[in-house]
């Protein structure tokens, strides 16, 4: 469900990806707000307090977060160029495709035109030809 306002005559519409981003600020938000009033850092605190060979892998955890949010954080970036190189060439080919179909349907307009006429002309052809008493042998033409 997509809400559009209108400002100054244009339209500004909120993307999935817009509703993603307010989610994820949200709730980085209140887990903020959490681990301020539950104290969450003095409950890891005591945690590593009572195991202390646990402290020795933060630096390894925090790195290893960190490396990943980097890299899906580009991973993302790379999907979304992808995403949107592939749009616009399916965007580009949809409207050859409208364009072809256009001509294709003129094409035949401009043929069934011409048909219409010749067959037309040869009706009145016919008929003068009739009204006259003349025949065409095989093979003849006027």
């Amino acid at each position: 469900m997509r809400k559009i306002f209108k400002k100054n005559n244009t339209k500004i519409r909120f993307t999935n990806a817009f509703k993603d981003m307010v989610v994820i600020a949200t709730i980085t938000i209140l887990i903020a707000v959490l681990a301020y009033f539950f104290n969450a850092f003095v409950f890891i605190v005591g945690l590593f307090q009572k195991h202390p060979k646990a402290i020795t892998y933060i630096d390894e955890i925090i790195t290893l977060l960190l490396t990943l949010s980097i890299g899906f954080a580009i991973f993302s970036w790379r999907r979304w160029i992808e995403l949107k190189k592939e749009t616009s060439e399916c965007i580009r080919l949809q409207e050859e495709l409208i364009r072809v179909a256009h001509t294709k349907a003129e094409t035949e307009r401009i043929i069934s035109r011409q048909l219409h006429h010749e067959i037309e002309l040869r009706k009145q052809l016919e008929k003068d030809l009739n009204e006259n008493n003349i025949t065409l042998k095989p093979g003849e033409t006027v």
